[in-house]
């Protein structure tokens, strides 16, 4: 990049469509200079042309399968090292839904390679570098889907609800850094992901599913609010707050020298 805009460089994964598109255009609009990563190049650069004729920013593109360990290195290279990117839209991201005992294991390698493993080296560089600049953003998509096992999309949800985790230790570990964290929890949402995982979004009912714009809208309300975790269509934060407080009144009794009295285990006196 030539000229670094004032707010620095924002790399988005997944950047192609979807979630990860919209944020570029938000983004660009907001006055960032972007680095769009994504493996279809194509559209990629139809995205990086438009943007830079409707907003002025500077556009990179840089082909990535976040499946080769290669490709992630140089991302986190980047991260890292290059002082202008001061914002990591950890976007990138697939889904499964066929139930877990049909599953193709190879399949199931590479989403948690794409929705753990990716997500967790690019934070790890974000955090590395921002840490060292002293500032810098991190913005993980995870799924609501992560919040409830009873939607029954077994690895999937498991990988969102890391995605969340490593948001929420990531924000206690940073704390007075200056380093923002955010996690975002989508609903459904119209993107192509419902057909690339196998199932069509003809399937989800209409009164249900989000639209992208607003969805990214909403998320980036969220990041100015300061939220560490937004849902965007969750009506009262209030009950976000309850359900945090009730994490809080198990934690005193998560770990204890001895067995709840229920379990009836005989407890050893000392010698």
């Amino acid at each position: 990049m030539s000229k670094v805009s004032s707010k620095g460089a924002a790399l988005i994964t997944g950047a192609s469509s979807g979630i990860g598109a919209v944020y570029a255009d938000r983004l660009a609009r907001r006055g960032y200079d972007l680095i769009l990563a994504a493996r279809d190049e194509g559209r990629l650069n139809d995205l990086a042309t438009r943007l830079r004729a409707e907003t002025g920013v500077s556009v990179e593109v840089v082909k990535t399968d976040l499946t080769v360990r290669d490709d992630i290195r140089r991302l986190e290279a980047r991260l890292r090292d290059d002082a202008a990117v001061t914002l990591l839209v950890n976007n990138a991201g697939a889904a499964q839904f066929e139930p877990f005992a049909a599953a193709d294991p190879d399949n199931l390698d590479d989403l948690i390679q794409l929705n753990v493993t990716a997500v967790t080296r690019l934070a790890n560089a974000a955090a590395a570098g921002f840490s060292a600049r002293g500032v810098g953003a991190i913005v993980n998509l995870g799924s609501i889907v992560g919040l409830m096992p009873e939607f029954r999309s077994t690895v999937y949800g498991a990988t969102k609800a890391y995605v969340l985790y490593l948001t929420q230790s990531l924000a206690n570990e940073l704390e007075g850094s200056g380093i923002r964290v955010q996690a975002v929890l989508p609903g459904a949402t119209r993107t192509e992901i419902w057909d690339r995982s196998g199932r069509g979004i003809e399937t989800v009912p209409e009164d249900i599913l989000m639209d992208v714009d607003e969805l990214v809208d909403a998320a980036l309300a969220g990041f100015d609010q300061g939220e560490l975790v937004t849902i965007p269509s969750l009506p009262d934060p209030a009950d976000w707050a309850a359900f945090q407080a009730a994490r809080g009144t198990l934690a005193p009794n998560l770990s204890r020298k001895h067995p709840a009295d229920r379990y009836g285990v005989r407890v050893s006196e000392p010698a």
